[in-house]
């Protein structure tokens, strides 16, 4: 879940960006829902709650030393 004070679309951006600080090989988000918070009648936040989906890397062989 991510929320913006400005819209869905940066709210959106931000749930974006703080997931490409820790995962590598993000490839898609997916908006699960949107909704936002009320105060004194207008919008104070809007809301989106998201699937991310990324690539899994494959783990390197092993090296092999060669002894003399």
């Amino acid at each position: 879940m991510a929320e913006s004070t400005k819209s869905f679309e940066d709210a959106i951006a931000t749930a974006v960006a703080r997931f490409d600080k820790t995962v590598r090989g993000l490839k898609s988000a997916n908006v699960n829902n949107m909704s936002t918070t009320i105060k004194g009648g207008k919008i104070a936040t809007y809301r989106v709650n998201m699937q991310m989906t990324f690539e899994v890397e494959t783990p390197s062989a092993p090296r092999r030393t060669t002894r003399k």
